[in-house]
């Protein structure tokens, strides 16, 4: 039986984590932390566990794994704390804010023989795993572009608050090329096999504001031409201002056909072929942020697939080296906004 420990007590604990480790038959929660006491005593009492008044009680008990739900800017600090102290770690994305605390957190992970993941969800979606399999097996023949999107209303929805540490640049150090961003470029590399090696971006903040009516601090869309190590060139859109429906639709075009995920209502893949051949499949629909704040909880598979990892001893899925890859096209999209030219990805 794994015995867990959940440091920060937000919505992303409340979701997914928590109700997450406490469907998994593998595992226990013991121990819950966060900055404000009574979130964490109120989760403690749901689950059977308990609150912790410090960081280090939380790290100093007989624990095997830790989530880390933190802000972004705390990310590295609290993992590597974790890692040292001989615990798995599994930490929300954006991994890091800089290179350097992504490559510390690999380096902590290795030296103290643990296991570090990252919760990159979008690697588990039933459509994106089908996709995966068919381009590598030549389906839509050799990719040539593709155009990736992920966009809702904003972050606010998914808090419950307006003003959202996520516009605070201060806690949040990113906005949505990262919040969003990370995910649909690291999609991008797992679908393909393959890594964005150039960027051109546009990022901005054209909508949102503090309750005060100032500019958040924060990024609220960015707009991304990648281009791959193998050639294929594609367009990443992330936005917290889709003032409807959420969009997190994937397209791959290739020589002999193209893939959509998550852009029709019921078929969450369509393959479309040359000959006007298309086949659709009903594998499962994205749950959007709206629907998981109105339904309270969801499952994304990322804990299970963490739990079996520590179980089996394997390598986690989404491994800290494997999701760095990402958070280095993040910074090189930022560095490209910022000097508005193309900018090399530095692996």
């Amino acid at each position: 039986m794994i015995k867990v420990g959940i440091i920060g007590c937000g919505k992303i604990t409340q979701v997914r984590h928590a109700p997450e480790y406490a469907e998994n038959s593998n595992c226990k929660i013991v121990a819950f932390y966060d900055n404000q006491f009574e979130r964490a005593e109120a989760l403690a009492k749901e689950y059977g566990a308990v609150a912790c008044k410090t960081m280090d009680e939380l790290l100093g008990m007989d624990l095997d794994a830790v989530s880390v739900c933190v802000a972004n800017v705390a990310h590295a600090e609290v993992s590597i704390k974790a890692l040292n102290k001989g615990k798995h770690v599994l930490c929300e994305k954006p991994m890091a804010t800089t290179v350097e605390e992504c490559v510390a957190m690999i380096e902590a992970a290795e030296k103290n023989n643990v296991q570090l993941m990252i919760g990159q969800n979008q690697r588990f979606a039933k459509a994106h795993v089908k996709a995966h399999e068919l381009i590598q097996n030549g389906a839509i023949g050799k990719v040539l572009t593709f155009r990736t999107v992920f966009g809702h209303p904003g972050p606010e929805g998914w808090t419950g608050e307006a003003n959202s540490w996520f516009f605070d640049k201060k806690i949040a150090h990113f906005g949505a090329m990262a919040d969003l961003g990370v995910h649909k470029t690291d999609l991008i590399h797992y679908l393909l096999d393959d890594e964005i090696v150039e960027v051109i971006s546009a990022i901005r903040t054209l909508d949102k504001k503090f309750p005060d009516g100032t500019p958040i601090s924060v990024d609220d869309n960015s707009y991304c031409i990648y281009q791959t190590k193998n050639g294929a060139i594609g367009t990443m859109h992330v936005s917290w201002t889709f003032y409807g429906n959420e969009d997190n639709s994937t397209v791959i075009y290739g020589t002999e056909g193209i893939i959509k995920c998550y852009a029709d209502p019921e078929a969450s893949l369509i393959v479309e072929k040359p000959n006007g051949d298309v086949e659709r499949y009903a594998l499962d629909q994205m749950t959007s942020n709206k629907e998981q704040t109105n339904n309270g909880r969801t499952n994304t598979g990322v804990i299970d697939c963490f739990v079996d990892s520590i179980v089996n001893n394997k390598e986690v899925p989404i491994s800290g080296k494997e999701a760095s890859k990402a958070m280095r096209v993040v910074l090189a999209a930022e560095e490209s906004a910022k000097l508005n030219a193309a900018v090399k990805v530095k692996y």
